[in-house]
């Protein structure tokens, strides 16, 4: 009796598990990211250098100076450290960095921004640690003539070896010059 009683308690468990599964992965259809992941790229003097974030939006919030203080870290995205990869050494703004992976952050200010390279990779969200900074750049600034809704993440005006990356939210749009060596 102990062992039906057995055989039937891991059979019943064994019919339970599709549904104990589905409620794990959330069951159904998924519901979109709130900030998705997303991935600028450019290639310069034959490299890939590539930066991998997730784009938060708007939604009615007032950003800069709000949901992003002036004059803290910032991670530039949301969810995981936003991550720039490179295959070639490149010089931004003043400052030179090797080919390699780096974490990206900023410190948003009215007037002008700071992005941050640090040599930290693989965290999440805003664990920073100043000490691993590689550099330190000043990003020039601009208004955009229209709200935009969706953080983004480009390179433009690329010509041979040079490009800039832009990062632009709301009516801000922040870039800095972007060599390959």
């Amino acid at each position: 009796m102990k062992y039906l009683a057995s055989v039937l308690t891991i059979m019943a468990g064994m019919a339970l598990m599709p549904a104990g599964f589905a409620q794990m992965s959330g069951g159904g259809a998924k519901k979109p990211m709130a900030s998705p992941p997303a991935t600028a790229t450019v290639e310069l003097n034959g490299k890939t250098v590539s930066i991998a974030y997730n784009t938060p939006s708007m939604r009615g919030r007032k950003i800069f100076g709000g949901l992003v203080p002036y004059g803290k870290v910032w991670r530039t995205g949301a969810n995981p450290a936003t991550t720039l990869k490179t295959e070639a050494n490149l010089k931004i703004g003043a400052a030179t960095v090797p080919a390699g992976t780096y974490t990206l952050f900023t410190i948003p200010s009215e007037t002008v921004w700071k992005l941050i390279i640090n040599k930290q990779t693989g965290q999440w969200g805003l664990h920073y640690e100043e000490a691993q900074d590689l550099a330190r750049v000043d990003m020039k600034k601009s208004t955009l003539p229209a709200p935009q809704e969706k953080m983004s993440i480009s390179f433009e005006n690329t010509q041979g070896n040079k490009t800039q990356l832009h990062v632009r939210w709301d009516t801000t749009d922040v870039w800095v010059p972007v060599v390959a060596q």
